[in-house]
């Protein structure tokens, strides 16, 4: 069985634009929601660390 012959230079810019384009999915979810969702978010993430530090153990 031969192996395909692959253009490196096309396979790296493909690689680079699929990169590219995934960080810019994780932005879009990170950064484009409205204030208030964020205030929400933000506010359930304090309650479940409050929590967490509520129920730590003392030594």
């Amino acid at each position: 069985m031969m192996a395909t012959v692959v253009n490196l230079s096309q396979f790296r810019k493909r690689k680079e634009r699929a990169d590219r384009e995934a960080e810019a999915a994780r932005n879009r979810a990170a950064f484009g929601r409205p204030k208030s969702e964020k205030k929400l978010t933000k506010a359930k993430q304090e309650l479940q660390t409050k929590q967490l530090e509520d129920h730590k153990r003392e030594d």
